[in-house]
C-alpha cells in the first residue's frame, strides 16, 4: 500500500489538537498538550484507516482514496475556521489563539526549538526499533520488500499488516499536524498546510524507505526551504529553486535505486 494521504492526515490531527486545545484548557491545564497530542495522532489514524478500510472491504485503490481523502481534510479545515472554531471576532478564517496550557514547552528558552523536535527523534528512533528487533517489524519489513512471497509463505496475514501499517503512518502524520499546531503557529488557519504531507514523501524517498535517514533528509529538506526564503529576500533567487533542487534530488535518487536493482535482478 502506498500512503498518499499525509496531507490530509497532518490536516486532520492539526484540527483534532486545535480543537481539544481550545475546549480542553480550563478543565486539564499544562496537561491539555498531552491531550492535544494524542487526539491529534488518533484523528490521523482513524483518517488513514477509512482509506484502509475502502482497500480491504472494497478494493478501493489506496491511491485515489488518499488523494481524494485530502481534499476532504483541505475543505473540512476551510468549514472548521469559518464555522465551529472559528476566533471569537469572527473576522478571520483561523481559529482562537491556543492558550499556554495547550502549547509544546520550549527545548531552549528564547528561542523557537520546541519539544517537539525530540518528539520526532524519539518516533523515528522508536520506529527503527520496531522494525529491526520486533517480530512485528520483520513481518512488516517482509510484506514491504515482497506481498507475493509473504502471502506464498503462508505465515503472515499481509491485508492485516498493510492495514496496521497504514493506520500507524496515518497516526504520525496526524501527530505532526498536533505538534505543528501546538508548537509553532497556536491556532488552525485556512491553507493551513503549504503541502507538507507531500514533501514527506519525498523526504522518505529520499531516505530510502529508512526511519533514521528520514531525520537526516529532513534536516535537509528543511535547510533548503529556510534557505530559499532567504535568498529570495536578500539576492532576489526565486523560492522555487529549491522545489527544483528538491525534485531533482528525488529523481536522482529513484534513478540510481532503480539502476541498482536492475543491475542485482540481472545478477540473479
Amino acid at each position: 500500500m502506498l500512503n498518499l494521504g499525509a496531507e490530509g492526515q497532518l490536516l486532520v490531527g492539526a484540527a483534532a489538537a486545535a480543537t481539544v486545545g481550545a475546549l480542553l484548557v480550563p478543565t486539564f491545564g499544562g496537561a491539555t498538550v498531552i491531550i492535544a497530542l494524542a487526539a491529534g495522532a488518533a484523528a490521523g489514524a482513524g483518517w488513514a484507516g477509512i482509506a484502509a478500510w475502502l482497500r480491504q472491504r472494497f478494493g478501493v485503490l489506496e491511491v485515489i482514496s488518499t488523494i481524494m481523502l485530502n481534499f476532504v481534510a483541505l475543505y473540512a479545515v476551510g468549514w472548521l475556521v469559518r464555522g465551529p472554531l472559528q476566533e471569537p471576532t469572527h473576522v478571520y478564517p483561523q481559529s482562537a489563539t491556543l492558550a499556554p496550557g495547550a502549547r509544546l514547552p520550549l527545548l531552549i528558552p528564547n528561542s523557537r526549538l520546541h519539544v517537539g523536535l525530540a518528539l520526532a527523534l524519539v518516533a523515528a528512533t522508536a520506529l527503527w526499533w520496531v522494525l529491526r528487533a520486533t517480530a512485528a517489524g520483520f513481518r512488516l519489513r517482509a510484506v514491504g520488500l515482497n506481498a507475493a512471497a509473504a502471502t506464498s509463505a503462508g505465515l503472515i496475514d499481509v491485508p492485516r499488516v498493510t492495514a496496521r501499517a497504514f493506520v500507524l503512518s496515518g497516526a504520525l502524520a496526524g501527530l505532526a499536524g498536533a505538534v505543528e499546531v501546538t508548537g509553532v503557529t497556536f491556532a488552525l488557519y485556512d491553507n493551513f498546510s503549504p503541502g507538507y504531507g507531500y514533501t514527506a514523501i519525498a523526504v522518505a524517498l529520499l531516505a530510502g524507505l529508512h526511519p533514521l535517514g528520514v531525520v537526516a533528509t529532513g534536516v535537509l529538506f528543511g535547510a533548503l526551504e529556510a534557505g530559499a526564503s532567504a535568498m529570495q529576500r536578500d539576492a532576489g533567487v526565486p523560492a522555487t529553486v529549491a522545489g527544483v533542487v528538491e525534485a531533482t534530488l528525488v529523481f536522482v535518487v529513484l534513478a540510481i535505486e532503480t539502476r541498482r536493482r536492475r543491475s542485482a535482478e540481472a545478477g540473479a
